[in-house]
């Protein structure tokens, strides 16, 4: 699972969410199964799920050979093709019309060397005073800079010509975040409390100063802090990000500036930058001020391309007018890598969802060969990239490769092997996450089937959008339940070793594995062999 969080848009539901175990106990959801078991009998092929095979993926996925399976690395690569060879083993054969079982994307390898700004003797410090993203810049060497150009909101157009009689080629601009409202909050330049886009595309400004020539500009926010912290993987440490190197032929170097920074570095001139601010806001003519000042700005950035494969086994359905439609059943088979002689293994996370899958994948494939193959077509997906910001998944919902519109379900498997504290004694349990967040039916399935089956406990506690840990979020399903596909997600909570050395093989409860994976299989087979396909039937407001 990805440790770390960042922005996204939340979907808000139109149903109370209930974050107890068994979210409505007592209730028949027997009706929610509409499958022919007698024609689609999936006894004999459920046990293809076990115990068994489940130890001898995960020995192999966790073993220090695959070296932590990070995205682009060789134990990657191993891992993708282990994978591969199990779809052959399978005989699930390539993905039609590709010869292939890959989805292979690039991505983008960034991170700081280093990083330093220096104002008038002032060092200042990177994540509290200033910040500078990896993908929006290249290297930069900048010294003994003696003059920097306040130029109001840096914007041109829509009623304001902050740049008016100002000369910045080959020079350092200052402006400040957003753009100009009065004293109730209605901007200047929408006449509504709604910004324009010169707030919401940060592209604009900083298109513009490279535009006029300048070498690089200082976009002063006053909560620079929580821009920090909320986008700490967009500029500490390592950061990968999907397609090509980005074109910096539009783009100057681009900093955030504190506020206390920005005054520090304004100095004397502070006072003509707030008669200067004034004046923009009440619309009057404004000229840029020069600030003199002894700047140096030095970014060594490193960068490097890597490659990597979501890795596909695709079982065609049987009916001739219900094949075209898809389920698709994803886990990560990504994890950290190494760090040093540091081996991060990945057992739980997430060695022991690409397993589960991998056997449910098995379970299709052996219901095809017995004449007895689902009704849809089901797509079996390992996907990489997740721990680096779910890149796999959300790749394949930009490119897909079988229609989107034609995909009625994603069921992700996340971290299935582990038992938390608050199941110590009982380790027959998963939590559910997202299934009634689109599809009411979704969530009634995988209950019917659970009660009919697998009589595991489902706990909802981690569903609740006010959980804290917004693991909804966190997984690929959301990349799929973001183009508005229904989704499920298995999870078995976290423990002390997650994103530890110490996450291995011999932690894992197999029995539960099995379990968990059987109720997978048993989800995905209603799904797939009912005649109705199941509603997308909670609406976002």
């Amino acid at each position: 699972m990805k440790k770390c969080c960042f922005i996204l848009l939340t979907i808000l539901v139109s149903v109370s969410l209930n974050a107890q175990m068994n979210m409505d106990p007592g209730l028949d959801y027997s009706k929610a199964l509409k499958t022919d078991y007698e024609a689609y009998d999936p006894a004999p092929f459920v046990s293809t799920v076990n115990k068994e095979d489940l130890h001898k993926y995960i020995s192999k996925l966790a073993s220090d050979e695959f070296e932590g399976r990070e995205t682009g690395q060789p134990g990657n690569r191993k891992a993708a093709d282990f994978i591969r060879d199990r779809f052959v083993e399978f005989g699930i054969p390539p993905v039609p019309g590709t010869g292939s079982y890959f989805q292979t994307m690039q991505f983008n390898w960034n991170s700081w060397n280093k990083v330093e700004m220096v104002a008038d003797g002032e060092e200042y410090r990177h994540g509290w005073d200033f910040l500078a993203f990896h993908a929006n810049n290249s290297s930069l060497d900048l010294k003994n800079i003696k003059e920097v150009i306040f130029a109001g909101y840096g914007i041109e157009g829509d009623g304001f010509s902050d740049y008016a009689n100002a000369n910045v080629r080959d020079k350092v601009v200052v402006v400040l975040n957003g753009e100009p409202k009065d004293k109730s909050g209605i901007s200047l330049i929408t006449g509504t409390e709604d910004p324009s886009d010169w707030s919401t595309d940060w592209t604009k400004k900083v298109k513009l100063a490279k535009a006029k020539g300048a070498k690089a500009i200082l976009v002063v926010h006053n909560k620079l802090q929580s821009v920090a912290s909320e986008n700490r993987p967009l500029w500490f440490g390592r950061q990968t990000t999907l397609g090509a190197m980005p074109d910096f032929d539009e783009l100057c170097n681009n900093f955030y500036l504190s506020s206390s920074s920005a005054k520090l570095l304004f100095g004397r001139s502070y006072k003509k930058v707030v008669r200067a601010r004034k004046k923009i806001q009440k619309k009057k003519a404004f000229k840029a001020v020069p600030i003199e000042t002894d700047l140096t700005i030095l970014l060594d950035k490193k960068e490097s391309k890597l490659v990597g494969d979501n890795v596909l086994g695709y079982i065609e359905g049987s009916d001739p007018a219900l094949k075209d439609e898809l389920l698709v059943i994803t886990a990560h088979y990504d994890h950290l890598g190494k760090r040093g002689k540091d081996i991060y293994n990945g057992a739980d996370d997430n060695a022991s969802g690409t397993s589960t899958v991998l056997e449910v994948a098995q379970a299709f494939a052996e219901a095809k060969k017995a004449g007895k193959g689902s009704r849809r077509s089901v797509l079996c997906m390992m996907v990489t990239g997740e721990e680096k910001g779910l890149l796999g998944s959300k790749y394949y919902t930009q490119k897909p490769v079988f229609p989107l519109e034609k995909t009625i379900v994603n069921i992700n498997v996340d971290m299935v092997g582990r038992v938390d504290k608050k199941y110590k004694d009982n380790p027959e349990y998963i939590y559910v996450i997202g299934s009634d967040r689109l599809s009411t039916s979704l969530h009634a399935i995988n209950e019917g089937v659970n009660d009919r089956f697998t009589n595991l406990v489902l706990d909802y506690t981690y569903n609740a959008e006010s959980d804290p840990n917004r693991y909804y979020y966190r997984s690929d399903h959301y990349n799929f339940a973001e183009k508005g596909i229904p989704a499920i997600f298995y999870f078995n909570g976290t423990h002390k070793d997650y994103h530890r050395t110490t996450d291995t093989m011999d932690k894992i409860n197999f029995e539960k594995m099995a379990k968990i994976g059987q109720l997978v299989f048993h989800t995905a087979w209603e799904i797939a062999n009912r005649d109705d396909r199941i509603q997308v039937d909670v609406y976002t407001k």
